[in-house]
């Protein structure tokens, strides 16, 4: 039978995966010479193209492919977040880091100029020589933004595991493309490698035994048969071993030990990319599979989530004050807010889902400036330095700058007059409606903790002189003299925006507010 599938519908996604495809060609056929210019029209001129789509298709509720994937408010809105997110990340990767000197001017990529060749041998010693600029990180985070964007869209099991791998598997190999540090790039990569394989092994092990359960991988069809049979161990078990797959892509305790080395070695810009837009993927689909393919057993995985969040906001939050290097601050940072977030989907649903929409707009919007205000202070020699101690003094030295990251540290720490604060406050609301009191409290303790953390970076930027580093800092070649932030206007205008749309949504939510609760119902 021929399936019937609403193209139109899918023409978000439909252009990503072209646009994909098209820099895969670029690679393949375009001159060297020509390469970097013809991938960042591609890449930016595709996801433009697809956010007007996904604006175009507002208000739309139907879901097509025979009942693979739904096109509906929550998968439109996360889809248009996830866009956003590509295009500030794409302006990252694409960025060239000039450093001045007295004696010329050096421009340099953050990615390596050939991710194959082993680190510190002779063979990237030839390509740094000869120039060589990666571009192939263009189709690799073509890919992995068009797996984000079906992954919350995704309507049955099946769907939801290709999703899954499509957006994981380039993200594995960007995550070692680093230029400098490169064994710990590689490392980053390869646990992430190996602890997603895992993951992904639960997942469809799980996967199997929920069709064994239900006879059908379709959302609907599964609700229906837990609604006629009831819970039983099979279904029990299976959506615990999902849960699993789907937990580890949040950072969920315990499924976060991947996070801080993957971020810390992962290029900035691709931990900013990864940050932001795994968050966003990854908790529609947990929202789209609790609430509409096994909430009849509300009453089995509920409890679970609550220890859950209780655990990965705590964990987060109590790490994270021992951390004194910055991108795994950042990391444990990024681990609490997934606790936060699983209080929305414990919470009622039509509360719980504006709630979450809200908080994932805001949140990753202040995750992109704050990776890309990580990725600016280097020393003499270009190299990225996110040894806190080493920060001492930028503040006074780059005020404007220092003050955006305070303020997007500030959002992240949900101070009011932020977007943090709005988001926190509608999701704690939505928790309490729920009944979850006890997770509230316990959010709303660690949210107080973990502002400790936020406040030590800006303490350090402006109340710190750049000598107080520490001799040992200084000896290692990352004193605060030596460290200032690199020229990169186009990051710097990605941090600009990002500080802008904090304050804003702080001051002004109800827009995006009311975006949000229009966009919370799902297709059925």
């Amino acid at each position: 039978m021929t399936p019937d599938i609403a193209y139109g519908s899918l023409a978000p996604l439909l252009v990503v995966f072209g646009a994909g495809i098209a820099s895969v060609l670029v690679e393949a056929f375009v001159p060297a010479r020509r390469r970097y210019g013809t991938q960042m029209v591609v890449y930016l001129g595709g996801l433009a193209t697809a956010l007007i789509s996904v604006v175009l298709l507002a208000g739309t509720r139907i879901v097509t492919a025979e009942g693979a994937v739904a096109v509906d408010g929550p998968a439109l809105f996360l889809q248009g977040v996830t866009v956003v997110v590509a295009i500030g990340a794409g302006l990252l990767i694409g960025e060239r880091t000039v450093i001045p000197s007295a004696s010329r001017r050096k421009v340099l990529a953050g990615f390596a100029p050939q991710a194959a060749v082993a680190p510190g041998g002779s063979g990237e010693r030839d390509a740094e020589r000869a120039g060589f600029t990666q571009t192939e990180v263009f189709p690799l985070a073509l890919f992995a933004t068009g797996g984000l964007m079906l992954f919350p869209a995704a309507n049955d099991l099946i769907t939801l595991f290709i999703a899954l791998e499509v957006l994981s598997l380039p993200l594995y190999v960007l995550c070692g493309m680093a230029r400098r540090r490169r064994l710990l790039s590689q490392e980053a990569a390869v646990k992430y490698f190996l602890l997603g394989a895992f993951s992904s092994a639960f997942f469809v092990y799980g996967v199997a035994l929920v069709y064994g359960y239900a006879g059908t991988v379709d959302f609907r069809g599964i609700a229906d048969v837990v609604e006629a049979e009831g819970a039983s161990s099979l279904i029990l078990i299976g959506v615990a071993m999902m849960s699993v797959g789907l937990l580890f892509k949040v950072g969920a305790v315990p499924f976060h030990t991947w996070t801080p080395d993957v971020y810390q070695g992962a290029p900035t810009a691709i931990t900013a990319f990864m940050a932001a837009g795994t968050k966003v993927a990854a908790f529609g689909a947990i929202l789209r599979f609790f609430h509409t393919a096994v909430p009849g057993l509300e009453a089995g995985w509920a409890p679970v989530l609550w220890v859950i969040a209780a655990l990965t906001m705590i964990v987060g939050t109590i790490v994270g004050v021992a951390q004194n290097d910055v991108k795994r601050l950042l990391a444990y940072s990024s681990i609490a807010h997934a606790g936060f977030l699983l209080t929305a989907v414990i919470a009622v649903q039509s509360a719980g889902a504006t709630a979450m929409l809200f908080y994932l707009a805001a949140y990753a919007t202040s995750t992109v400036g704050v990776f890309a205000v990580a990725g600016l202070v280097r020393d003499a020699d270009g190299a990225e330095i996110s040894d806190l101690r080493a920060w001492s003094g930028l503040g006074r030295r780059q005020p404007l700058v220092a003050g955006a990251f305070a303020v997007l540290l500030l959002a992240l720490a949900g101070i009011p007059l932020t977007s943090g604060f709005i988001a926190k406050f509608a999701v704690f609301s939505a928790a309490v409606a729920g009944g979850a009191v006890g997770l509230v409290v316990i959010g709303v303790l660690t949210s107080a903790i973990a502002a400790s953390f936020y406040v030590r970076v800006i303490v350090v930027m402006f109340f710190r002189d750049a000598d107080a580093g520490g001799s040992d800092v200084r000896g290692s070649g990352v004193g605060g003299s030596g460290v200032a932030f690199a020229r990169q206007p186009v990051t710097l205008a990605v941090v600009a925006i990002a500080a802008v749309l904090t304050l804003a949504l702080g001051i002004a939510p109800q827009p995006l507010l009311d975006l949000a609760e229009a966009a919370s119902t799902f297709a059925w």
